[in-house]
């Protein structure tokens, strides 16, 4: 009895080691893993993405998101977006709950720099990224973006210049195209300047119409503004109030005029559910902020991100520009001649764009006033 219980004691030790042998640590093999796919592993990337409002918004968030869908297919990384809406005071527990979770990199920006900044020093083993601000202090532990806003809103406000006095279908015999801004804040206005020196840079008598929501979250405001607008004798205005421009698009479609969507390629996000409107939206101008997402998580993953650092993204580093889909391509072609001449002197130096941001109110206000109907 005492050999056949020794002898069984050294099968389940044995049987034990084998188990232990195959079992690596708990992780899959990367022999075993099928090709093509992401291996799992205990120490997968884990990257979450903390949104100042709501997805839906068809532009700014929903590229953010669209971003982190790429880190989340192409690199494998577990991933998880957080709504935290637009109560302000409700961030912070958010922020701190992820921060002391077990996220290698945690995606926010915009309206919640400051917060993420000042956590960011409480939480230095943590790696941060901002996908937009204009805040140029950025903590050891965090990368942020910046994308020049100015520019991309000089090519829209060249094409609209351009579209307002052309041939094309919808154009009137009125020299007005309109701007929907969600606040009358820096940020926005950025927009406004280099729309206006884009119009008037290929069309100096243009006048601007603008509008502000007062929100971006307000869609049934911004279609009241922006018939308004057309009602007013605009023929093509630029959409820059996130959630509420969405109503833009509705009255272009309804007043049969043209519309310049912002942040994302509206046109095509529209294109499946409502053809008729899409096709009403001239050009977007795109902040590649879905791209500038994937690049700084892959960069982080090869070991080459820079902390510390805060990053401009213009027109010659390909971080924002119009967006040139089916839509565009059928303007006439010395309108988009145009824009790739003054996207080349934007690439070689050549136009220089104002900015908002250190701007007074005085000269903002004079800059409104000197192309106001």
């Amino acid at each position: 009895m005492k050999k056949l219980a020794l002898i069984l004691c050294m099968i389940l030790v044995l049987s034990l080691l084998g188990m232990t042998g195959c079992s690596n640590g708990d992780k899959t093999l990367a022999a075993d893993a099928p090709q093509g796919k992401q291996t799992p592993t205990a120490d997968k990337l884990k990257v979450a993405l903390l949104i100042p409002g709501s997805l839906g918004d068809k532009s700014f968030f929903d590229s953010a998101n669209a971003g982190l869908e790429l880190v989340k297919d192409q690199l494998g990384a577990e991933t998880k977006v957080i709504e935290m809406g637009i109560d302000s005071t409700k961030w912070e527990p958010t922020f701190i709950d992820i921060s002391e979770g077990d996220w290698d990199i945690i995606i926010s920006g915009n309206d919640t720099t400051e917060l993420m900044n000042s956590l960011a020093a409480e939480y230095p083993d943590k790696r941060y990224i901002n996908f937009d601000t204009f805040i140029e202090e950025t903590p050891a532990n965090v990368y942020s973006m910046f994308y020049s806003t100015n520019e991309v809103s000089y090519l829209a406000g060249a094409l609209a210049g351009l579209v307002t006095k052309s041939d094309m279908e919808l154009a009137n015999k009125e020299n007005i195209i309109g701007f929907l801004g969600g606040m009358d804040i820096p940020g926005i206005n950025d927009f406004l300047i280099g729309y206006i020196e884009g119009a008037k840079s290929v069309n100096p008598d243009v006048k601007v119409l603008v509008s502000y929501a007062g929100s971006f979250t307000d869609p049934a405001k911004g279609k009241e503004l922006a018939l308004v607008q057309y009602n007013s004798g605009v023929d093509v205005s630029f959409n820059v109030a996130g959630g509420t421009g969405l109503g833009l698009m509705d009255a272009a479609k309804d007043k049969n005029a043209y519309a310049i969507g912002v942040d994302s390629d509206q046109a095509m996000l529209f294109k499946a559910s409502d053809p008729e409107k899409a096709a009403h939206i001239v050009s977007s101008a795109v902040k590649r902020i879905d791209q500038s997402i994937f690049n700084a998580v892959k960069a982080h993953a090869d070991g080459t991100l820079e902390y510390g650092v805060h990053d401009e993204i213009g027109v010659a580093q390909g971080g924002v520009g119009l967006a040139k889909n089916e839509y565009y391509e059928k303007l006439p072609q010395d309108i988009k001649d145009k824009i790739s001449e003054i996207e080349k002197k934007m690439v070689n130096g050549e136009v220089k764009v104002g900015t908002a941001f250190g701007e007074s109110t005085d000269k903002i206000n004079a800059l409104r006033e000197s192309v106001k109907p």
